[in-house]
């Protein structure tokens, strides 16, 4: 099986003014990805979601920038990584993924012969 990054970009305002009930909503549909997985015949390796970009601290050659060195609409907010039979699989894995505010961007993990 090969390997498969989910990555998460989404508008954070979406996040900021999420409801209660929005955010309960989101988080039902990660706790049910793990299982929707494993049913399309994938295997979840692992997967986090990640502090806002105001966090971030972004470095290009000497310079350190605090935050995000450019402004987008949508920031990468989180990823799972998969295993999959082949691309469709894990295409198929990363329609069920949730980002109510924005979309997933699937990546193929590199791998090298050793």
């Amino acid at each position: 099986m090969a390997q498969y990054l989910i990555l998460i970009y989404e508008n954070e305002t979406g996040w900021q003014d999420a409801s209660p009930e929005d955010y309960q909503q989101a988080m039902d549909a990660h706790n049910r990805f793990p299982q929707q997985v494993g049913e399309l015949g994938g295997k979840l390796l692992g997967g986090n979601a990640l502090q806002p970009t105001t966090t971030a601290t972004t470095i290009r050659g000497d310079v350190v920038t605090d935050g995000p060195f450019v402004e987008t609409k949508e920031a990468l907010g989180g990823y799972y990584l998969i295993e999959a039979n082949d691309l469709d699989q894990a295409l198929a894995i990363s329609k069920l993924c949730p980002a109510p505010y924005g979309g997933v961007e699937v990546r193929p993990i590199m791998t090298f012969d050793q």
